[in-house]
């Protein structure tokens, strides 16, 4: 009889990759996905950066103790960024884990917990080092309309506020060939949305000697039969290039959305953050893209309270988010990171302090928001209609959906028929501050394959996208 797991995802997009990555191998080795109920199988994807990150494994794993105790057999892994941490000290905290596996090692999975179950003994393995790309390990992709594909894994840069260089290592890039195979092949599957995901994306192809290769790599996108829309995740500033830019502008499927963090708006901060870039530098590449692509939306990632910022260098940031107008911005309350530069610097800022600043910044980018969504009102945009975000409530019934520019969009569907993964068009009849809402009369539905394949159990497939089984599909012409 075959064993049932489930895997719990925290932290960023690499992670939820990585979790399908966890799936498709399980699957592969002929355990079934639990549907509902208790698992043989728990496998936990931590995340080292979020705050409060080891609080919330520890209490995951106290809530499965009983639980295990009840269902003898049960399984229990950790793996992730905490996992590459922390090693040995989860199983002396957590004695009742049976697998504790790495970022570099997720391949080696299915071993792992078959080698606990003989051996009746905890198994910690921690590779130092990259052993097998994840992109060629099997997946169970979550989505039947879009995916992520990974162009590299790893990072270079030193910021002193982020473990992860430590946890996944330096940067490693795919060759541009067996990335655009993966692409080719989720095409073909009727994929409508891939994201490219990489700790850095626009260093891609410095390890084979390519600083050009990202900006390629986004035409090579557009080639792709069926690919509708292309998304990226994250870009750093210091090495954002015109070429990119303009492959951008000038590539209908690459989606005028943008997400660059500034982390600072203050020169002293971003020097002591180890940023390599200047306020006024950011800025003029946000002047550069909105030349290009004047509907994009920009959004970013903003720390608060970093080490030694004065309120002078906080206002900083405020005039930068003024100038910068983002659509939106992800706002984190600095808290130091065990391991990392910026948690022995001098100077921590007070946790009140931090709090009137944070609440400030928030204030100042709903406006911005809100505004911008405003000016939105009347205007007709596409959307991929999307799962997970469902209904938006049980009175209105409305469905979600994604803009190009990546908005979120509350529709009234008005017909049965339209599904998750296809594509409709609404008029916005209103703006709010984290999203837009459109009650009038669907104004166009594409039927899609993605749409008829939704509610189709999802397949493992291999690492370059391609079902597991029986012949390959044909081939067309992923914190900075």
């Amino acid at each position: 009889m075959s064993r049932s797991y489930t895997v719990r995802t925290y932290g960023c997009q690499m992670n939820v990759h990585d979790s399908e990555r966890m799936a498709g191998l399980l699957e592969s080795s002929g355990y079934t996905r639990a549907v509902s109920g208790d698992a043989d199988v728990v496998v936990i994807n931590t995340c080292a950066v979020r705050e409060n990150a080891a609080g919330r494994l520890y209490g995951n794993l106290g809530h499965l103790r009983p639980v295990k105790e009840a269902h003898p057999g049960m399984q229990i892994a950790v793996g992730g960024c905490l996992a590459q941490k922390d090693r040995a000290e989860i199983v002396r905290r957590a004695p009742w884990v049976d697998v504790v596996f790495g970022t570099h090692n997720v391949h080696a999975l299915p071993v792992l917990l078959e080698r606990a179950r003989h051996n009746a003994q905890a198994q910690v393995e921690i590779a130092e080092s990259l052993e097998v790309f994840p992109s060629t390990l099997p997946a169970r992709r979550e989505s039947a309309y879009a995916g992520w594909v990974s162009i590299s894994v790893g990072c270079n840069n030193t910021c002193t506020f982020c473990i992860v260089p430590s946890l996944r290592g330096t940067e490693k890039d795919r060759r541009p060939g067996e990335i655009l195979s993966e692409v080719q092949a989720l095409a073909a599957e009727g994929v409508l949305e891939v994201t490219l995901l990489g700790q850095n994306v626009n260093s891609y192809g410095v390890e084979f000697g390519d600083r050009g290769a990202f900006a390629k790599l986004l035409r090579s996108c557009g080639e792709v039969p069926g690919l509708e829309r292309v998304r990226f995740t994250s870009p750093h500033p210091r090495d954002f290039t015109s070429d990119v830019i303009a492959a951008m502008a000038e590539t209908p499927n690459v989606c005028p959305q943008l997400h660059m963090p500034l982390q600072s708006g203050s020169d002293d901060v971003l020097r002591r953050m180890r940023r390599s870039y200047r306020s006024s530098r950011y800025l003029s590449i946000i002047d550069e893209v909105r030349a290009s692509l004047p509907d994009a939306a920009i959004t970013t990632d903003i720390i608060v309270g970093f080490p030694g910022e004065t309120e002078e260098d906080f206002r900083a940031t405020l005039d930068v988010v003024a100038a910068a107008r983002f659509a939106s911005a992800f706002t984190f309350q600095y808290s130091p990171r065990p391991g990392t530069p910026a948690a022995s610097l001098p100077d921590q800022v007070p946790k009140a302090v931090v709090q009137e600043r944070y609440m400030r910044l928030v204030a100042l980018q709903e406006e911005i928001s809100w505004a911008a969504n405003r000016a939105l009102e009347g205007r007709v945009v596409e959307l991929l209609v999307a799962a997970g975000e469902g209904k938006k409530d049980s009175a209105t019934h409305r469905l979600s959906g994604r803009a190009r520019d990546g908005r979120l969009v509350h529709f009234a569907p008005g017909d049965a028929r339209i599904r998750p993964g296809d594509v409709v068009e609404v008029a916005i009849g209103y703006g709010a501050p984290h999203h837009l809402v459109a009650d009038g009369p669907v104004l166009s539905h594409r039927r899609t394959r993605a749409g008829d394949l939704h509610d189709t159990p999802v397949r493992p497939t291999t690492g370059l996208g391609l079902p597991s089984f029986g012949a390959p599909a044909p081939v067309g012409g992923g914190c900075s």
